[in-house]
């Protein structure tokens, strides 16, 4: 039985906040086994369904959660728009999984979007929109994360605004599953000190994601642990293309307490941990475009 409305907002944006805990806490994915046996408030709800593709709870008026895969037998794709076509269910357009997830379109209501990595592995984005359906294709149009709020893709000022909203929802699409895949590669550990919390690690790019250089590619990703980031990113921090850290002179001749020496000047020509997989090797061309902006 559906809860009234204030009790299903209140209860999606509950499960929203212990999801993104749980991802933190996991390097931001999740297995299938914690999807399905989610709990929120002492009780069980299910954030992925066992069998099909749209999540609708009877406790909610719309569909709380959609899975995308490379393995779906579903025609689902992001187009050049960063947008979501996901395939409508088979059978009746209207009716059955379809109603409810036009109703969260109609509704502008929030939904998860989880794209299935590979087996066991779901990665979410919050929020995900459905902000349109094309129902003689028999697909819905799915937008995700901040930069998808119902009507920030339908009436555009200009066409600068047009290319501007499109790219940023390109990106979004994209972080939390460029963020899942470095965890996975790096094995939930900070490439430079070996931290393996993952709630206190990020996915860093090596080429930044403003520059067109900046591929959300494994190859183009770190694991770092926070302070380690913050110091990357700012240049008193580098990696050189022979995958050795370098910490900046500034920093070096600094005089500090205990946290400076052991968690960054004891760095300094440390060899970089790397993954199991050459394939996921960070590129050397990428760390060389990097280096060259390092303050020594």
């Amino acid at each position: 039985m559906a809860l009234n409305s204030y009790e299903q907002a209140r209860l999606r944006l509950a499960i929203f906040a212990d999801l993104e805990i749980m991802m933190d806490r996991n390097g931001g994915y999740a297995s299938r086994d914690e999807l399905v046996n989610f709990e929120i408030e002492g009780k069980r709800l299910g954030l992925i369904d066992y069998s099909r593709g749209i999540r609708n709870p009877i406790e909610f008026d719309s569909t709380l959660s959609v899975v995308t895969s490379a393995e779906s037998p579903y025609s689902d794709n992001v187009g050049d728009d960063g947008l979501l076509r996901y395939s409508m269910r088979s059978g009746d357009p209207v009716g059955g999984d379809n109603r409810k997830l036009r109703v969260a379109m109609e509704t502008r209501t929030p939904i998860i979007l989880f794209e299935k990595l590979k087996p066991n592995v779901y990665v979410p984005s919050i929020p995900a929109f459905v902000i349109d359906e094309i129902r003689s294709e028999r697909y819905f149009l799915i937008a995700a994360g901040e930069a998808a709020w119902p009507g920030s893709l339908a009436t555009p000022e200009d066409e600068i605004a047009k290319r501007y909203v499109e790219q940023v929802v390109k990106r979004r699409v994209h972080q939390p599953v460029f963020r899942a895949r470095v965890m996975i590669a790096y094995q939930r550990t900070c490439a430079v000190c070996r931290l393996a919390h993952p709630e206190l690690l990020d996915a860093a790019h090596i080429v930044p994601d403003s520059n067109e250089r900046g591929v959300a590619r494994v190859n183009n990703g770190l694991a770092l642990c926070k302070i380690h980031h913050a110091a990357f990113d700012r240049n008193l921090m580098g990696i050189s293309p022979d995958y050795v850290v370098h910490v900046s002179g500034e920093l070096l001749r600094e005089s500090g307490g205990t946290m400076l020496k052991h968690a960054i000047q004891d760095m300094h020509n440390v060899g970089l941990s790397l993954p199991a997989s050459a394939e996921n090797y960070p590129s050397r061309e990428a760390l060389d475009f990097r280096f060259s902006t390092f303050i020594h």
